[in-house]
């Protein structure tokens, strides 16, 4: 891209995309901690949600390939891997209990994994958001604010904290429609789980 006659350094989407090596440390120190959070809030164990992390980098590494950053942004991407592995770990305690568990009701439930599905995919979409309507949804949604606190916080027209929350909502609801579409025409559609409760 050029800029005033400069042309500016690829993204580190880019880089990534490339196979730069230094672009997967950069994506690590700008969104494991993104990806550390929402394992944390899924998860039991803080040793879980750390693998997490480390499967989600390394398969995204591996998958590199497959990433368009022309298509998305790849902190929406690597939730969506996160998301998958956090699925995947819960669903394999529900099959290989722990032992030395006390009480077998610690194992999560099927509705329970559902349940943390739909987490998941709300947090995958709201990472896609434009970076103004993401933070804007975050303080609106997730810290209780209202429409004055985020306008002043961000030093926003009131007017465009509130634009910002309805077309991210928008998004919002366009991403899961897409998302409940795929799931219909999945194999096992219509089996106990294989859609998200709305």
């Amino acid at each position: 891209m050029l800029v005033s006659g400069v042309v500016s350094p690829p993204s580190i989407a880019q880089r990534f995309a490339e196979g730069d090596e230094s672009a997967l440390r950069e994506a690590f120190d700008a969104w494991g901690g993104l990806v550390l959070a929402l394992a944390r809030r899924t998860l039991r164990s803080e040793a879980d949600a750390e693998d997490v992390v480390q499967q989600t980098f390394v398969d995204a590494w591996r998958a590199r390939q497959t990433f368009d950053p022309d298509r998305g942004e790849l902190p929406g991407w690597l939730v969506g891997i996160a998301r998958r592995r956090c699925i995947d770990r819960l669903r394999a305690g529900e099959r290989q209990p722990d032992p030395v568990a006390d009480v077998a009701d610690d194992e999560p439930a099927p509705d329970e994994i559902d349940a943390v599905a739909d987490r998941l995919l709300v947090a995958t979409a709201v990472a896609e958001l434009p970076v103004a309507q993401r933070r804007v949804l975050e303080l609106a949604f997730w810290e209780g604010c209202t429409h004055d606190d985020i306008a002043e916080r961000l030093g926003l027209p009131l007017g465009t904290v509130k634009s910002h929350i309805r077309r991210g909502l928008e998004r919002l609801r366009g991403r899961l429609d897409r998302e409940d579409e795929g799931l219909a025409g999945a194999p096992g559609a219509g089996q106990p789980g294989a859609s998200r409760a709305r």
